[in-house]
């Protein structure tokens, strides 16, 4: 199943951000939890080389708990400060102002050394689209900032933020990069809502969400929903319409409705608090 996204407005928005990457002393890059390493966007690296840096794990009340301790350790071996966070509820979020100022230790020193105080620390906000970073920022700033959205592409351009006097963040729109080397990196994208709905087969997405839960957590179809997986992956598909009662008229199953429903089950949790990476 290949799977590319990257709509005009991306490129202008690496553009912006290349420009603007100059200003700024600390990135902040959100993933995904429940796909930690395909929400990473790999130029993410690129431009923010020299920067400090910062990994926010967020939806991680979405994930298996287990991968987010082994993911957090993963980001640490990378000598990255990794964080859970939840945007949705603010967990994670109000102490965050404590650790921008450990990760950016080093500068509040040197701006000391050098006679200059309460010089604002400037962050840039990144991360694939959906991901939460607006829902984060007006997280952290404890008011409704940015236009948030249960879909990607939102945030079209970029803005500023005063958090505080001393702590200012630049939200930027969500960019993907111009082709997945790994078809699985689309698969998991796809599956977790970071890419546009419209342009998907869906019924190739939920055969290939069956296909990873078979693999990272074998037994938890048929625990969920009294299926054999022992069944190809698609006949698989036919017998969970065929529990939700999902046929056509003439008793053919509808798939592309089992299809929605399956994946909107992995998002919404209904399956378990899961982890594709």
């Amino acid at each position: 199943m290949q799977i590319q996204w990257y709509p005009g407005h991306m490129t202008k928005a690496r553009r912006m951000m290349e420009e603007n990457i100059k200003l700024i002393d600390l990135v902040i890059e959100l993933i995904d939890a429940r796909a930690p390493l395909s929400t990473r966007n790999p130029d993410i690296d690129t431009l923010a080389k020299n920067k400090f840096r910062l990994i926010l794990l967020n939806k991680s009340d979405m994930s298996d708990k287990a991968a987010n301790k082994e993911w957090i350790e993963y980001f640490k071996n990378l000598n990255i400060t990794c964080i859970e966070i939840n945007s949705r509820n603010g967990n994670g979020v109000k102490n965050l102002d404590k650790t921008i100022r450990e990760v950016c230790k080093e500068k509040i020193e040197r701006d000391l050394r050098r006679g200059i105080k309460n010089r604002p620390i400037r962050c840039m906000v990144v991360g694939i689209p959906n991901v939460g970073k607006s829902t984060f920022i007006n997280a952290l700033a404890g008011k409704a900032c940015t236009k948030t959205g249960n879909k990607p592409g939102v945030t079209k351009g970029k803005q500023w933020i005063s958090i505080k006097k001393d702590l200012e963040l630049l939200d930027t729109p969500g960019i993907l990069w111009p082709k997945f080397e790994d078809e699985e990196i689309g698969i998991k994208l796809a599956i977790i809502g970071s890419v546009n709905d419209e342009i998907l087969d869906i019924s190739e997405l939920a055969v290939n969400l069956i296909r990873l839960l078979k693999v990272k957590y074998p037994g938890i179809i048929n625990d969920k929903y009294g299926i054999d997986e022992n069944n190809s992956d698609y006949e698989i598909l036919e017998n969970y319409a065929s529990v939700r009662n999902l046929l056509k008229a003439g008793g053919e199953f509808d798939i592309n409705r089992a299809s929605k429903m399956l994946v909107d089950d992995f998002r919404n949790n209904r399956i378990g608090y899961l982890t594709l990476d």
